[in-house]
């Protein structure tokens, strides 16, 4: 379960001991927003922070392991007789898929398509209030809030400088997901209101994510 730094601030921030946590992450990539909305709410990021270490790793990848492959394979001629024919190189023909929803196949599982309703507006500040990919959802008997960290790295087990990002009361959300699902493969959905929902996977802390799981199937 989450360890005693979390449980504290937890408790301190919410003003009580909270039902269920778990940490958990937008698990695929935010879809772009149309240009006007994404003025409107402040043009912030749509696209989690990284540590400089994963820019040394890039800068590595690209400037020592693509050369190398480059010269083990200088000389060699691709063999074209085991290329595809050209028709099936080709991609998706415009105007196939028909009876497709542009803007639900836009959002990519991540949300309802709607930038102006409520996971729509979460999402295009999701980053701008804190460039960690991680969120913590903490269930309480009235409510349903998302914190954060400020940092760019931390870790989910010890964090204690999390703060609420996001609250809302019952009424206008609730929380959908199968207990049981496979670790490291689960997800739940933020369901409110106005109809919008927000789905989250990659949850941490298997025991967290069971329980949280469980608790809000009961």
């Amino acid at each position: 379960m989450a360890k005693r730094k979390v449980r504290r601030q937890a408790r301190r921030i919410l003003g009580e001991d909270p039902v269920a946590v778990v940490w958990c992450e937008v698990h695929r990539g935010i879809p772009r927003p149309p240009e006007e909305v994404h003025r409107a709410a402040g043009k912030g990021r749509l696209k989690p922070g990284h540590h400089w270490l994963l820019y040394v790793g890039a800068v590595l990848f690209f400037f020592v392991v693509v050369p190398m492959m480059l010269i083990d394979r200088l000389g060699g001629r691709p063999d074209r007789s085991q290329a595809p024919p050209r028709s099936q190189r080709q991609g998706p023909t415009p105007g196939g898929g028909r009876g497709r929803d542009p803007g639900r196949e836009a959002a990519n599982g991540v949300f309802d398509g709607d930038w102006s309703l409520t996971a729509g507006q979460l999402l295009l500040r999701w980053y701008g209030r804190s460039p960690n990919p991680k969120r913590l959802v903490l269930l309480t008997r009235d409510r349903v809030c998302v914190a954060a960290s400020p940092r760019r790295r931390l870790s989910p087990t010890r964090a204690d400088d999390f703060r609420i990002v996001a609250e809302f009361p019952v009424r206008e959300v609730s929380v959908e997901g199968e207990a049981g699902q496979p670790r490291g493969f689960a997800t739940f959905r933020l369901c409110f209101s106005d109809g919008s929902w927000l789905e989250v996977g990659r949850l941490g802390e298997p025991e967290d994510a069971d329980h949280f799981l469980r608790t809000i199937n009961d």
